[in-house]
């Protein structure tokens, strides 16, 4: 039961630092978001690991919470040390990618990219090691949330897009990474 007691209190600490760094950035009239990633500019390049933790709004950090609270407790079935390397994977392959390929005229910020990265992995871990955990996984993120595909299609222009495509695509790495890359990690995570 410790276990359980422990991946709730890594999803509550997550949640509550980005509540804490969204209040901080409101208190400081959103300067924080210079934090955020600027597509091809060099001094922004370490920010794909403080991007995810920015968020624009009460209304965008309030949307992310729920999916990291969904898609995190999804993940952790198979354990934190599965997150934590999973959500690494995620979290550098999609910021690489946003500031390699994204719109070069936004600074992106918020945890969306992490999010739809364990939205796919969620899915995909299915394709790559078939169980039946991962399979009833798979059924299940793809029933309740497979409208989120539409997520990574370009709608709003003040929308990170390239985070959603960018971690959906880094999601299916992390699932093949986490199955193929590392057998005793996915032995042991089933």
């Amino acid at each position: 039961m410790a276990g359980v007691k422990d991946q709730f209190k890594l999803i509550l600490n997550i949640c509550l630092v980005m509540v804490a760094i969204h209040s901080a950035n409101i208190f400081l009239n959103g300067n924080l978001n210079q934090f955020g990633i600027l597509p091809g500019n060099v001094n922004s390049l370490p920010y794909i690991l403080t991007a995810p933790w920015l968020h624009g709004s009460w209304g965008h950090l309030i949307n992310n919470l729920i999916g990291m609270a969904v898609f995190s407790s999804l993940c952790l079935i198979r354990g934190i040390p599965f997150f934590v390397r999973s959500s690494t994977i995620i979290v550098v392959l999609t910021g690489l990618l946003v500031w390699f390929f994204g719109r070069s005229n936004a600074v992106h910020i918020g945890a969306s990219g992490w999010i739809f990265g364990l939205w796919s992995l969620s899915i995909a871990i299915a394709w790559f090691q078939r169980s039946f955990l991962n399979i009833v996984i798979a059924i299940f993120v793809a029933f309740f949330y497979g409208g989120m595909i539409w997520g990574v299609m370009p709608t709003d222009p003040y929308i990170s897009f390239e985070s959603h495509f960018f971690g959906a695509f880094s999601g299916i790495v992390a699932a093949y990474m986490m199955t193929r890359g590392n057998k005793s990690l996915s032995k042991r995570s089933n």
